[in-house]
This record gives structure tokens, sequence and C-alpha cells, in this order.
């Protein structure tokens, strides 16, 4: 069983300044001025909202699960069975050498699957990205790993050692 970590350090920062910001504002205005507080903590949620939506996407689209014992890869909202994966593209992959950190906000700049005509990756011959997200989120490294048919999948990751090895082990425990 592989299950990716996603860093919740900026949801951390966020809603840590939000809260304090709140407390600061409380301590001078509770109890005399209660309700004007509680209208500029909600106004306030309007901006946390924004900052925490990449977080929370990258929760739903780029969550990462492997799971031999059901012989599943979860990536977002999508199951891939572990037997259509092709292990010798793992292999590959595992072979390639990771990218910088400017090397990896490049790439994920331009990997994109959005539903608009011209933006689909099958149209731009790139390979389909896996989840249900429209791009890779700046700063993930993505890693491209073939089924038995030959269709090409992108699958975005914040760990591409440690995500490969357990895929490399689940798709040889599997041909066996």
């Amino acid at each position: 069983m592989y299950i990716e970590k996603l860093p919740k350090t900026w949801s951390a920062i966020c809603i840590g300044i939000y809260l304090a910001g709140v407390a600061y504002m409380g301590f001078d205005s509770v109890p005399q001025d209660t309700g004007p507080w509680l209208a500029v903590s909600a106004l306030f949620l309007l901006i946390l909202l924004p900052c925490l939506s990449v977080p929370i996407s990258k929760a739903i689209y780029n969550r990462i699960q492997i799971d031999p014992a059901q012989g599943t890869l979860r990536v977002g909202r999508e199951r891939i069975p572990l037997a259509n994966v092709d292990p010798a593209s793992v292999h590959h992959e595992l072979q390639q050498q990771s990218l910088s950190h400017a090397q990896r906000y490049a790439a994920s700049m331009g990997n994109i699957d959005a539903p608009v005509p011209g933006l689909r990756a099958t149209d731009r011959g790139a390979p389909r990205l896996v989840g249900g997200g429209w791009g890779v989120p700046m700063g993930m490294d993505s890693v491209v790993i073939r089924t038995r048919q030959g269709e090409p999948l992108s699958i975005a990751t914040h760990n591409r050692m440690a995500f490969l090895t357990a895929l490399a082990n689940a798709t040889t425990s599997g041909t066996r």
C-alpha cells in the first residue's frame, strides 16, 4: 500500500494567519462590537478560500494511492487496474533523471489537459493527464507511464522516486 501525502504547509500558514487576524480583531471589538467583528471575519473568509483552493484541488485531483490487495492505482477520481499498467514503462521512468526545481516548474506550466478544443492532451499529442484535473499544479513533477494497450498517462506527483518505486513493486508483483 502506498499513499502519497500532500504537503499541508501552505494550508497551515493561511489558516494560521486568518485565525491570528480574527483573534486580534476580536480582542479589540468583542463583546461591544460582536456583530461587525463576525461580519469582517466572514469577509476575510472570502480571502482565505481562494488561498486554500489549490491545496483542496490537489487533494481531490492529485491524490495517489496504490493498493496491491485490490489491484488498483487510484489517482484523484480515477482508478486504474494495476494489471493494465505496463511494468516496462514504469521501470523506464524509474531510470530517468529527476528534474531540478526550475525545470519542474517550467514543465508543470506546459502540462495542460483542459476540456477546451486545442488544449486537450489528445489534440496536442501529449499524454492524458490522470486524476481529473486540468493541469499539473506548478512545482509538481509529472510521470508518464503507459498502459498495456499503449495509452500514455501523465500522473502528477510530489515524490517521484517513492511513487515509481511503489508502482514498480506493485506491477512486478502482480505479473508473477
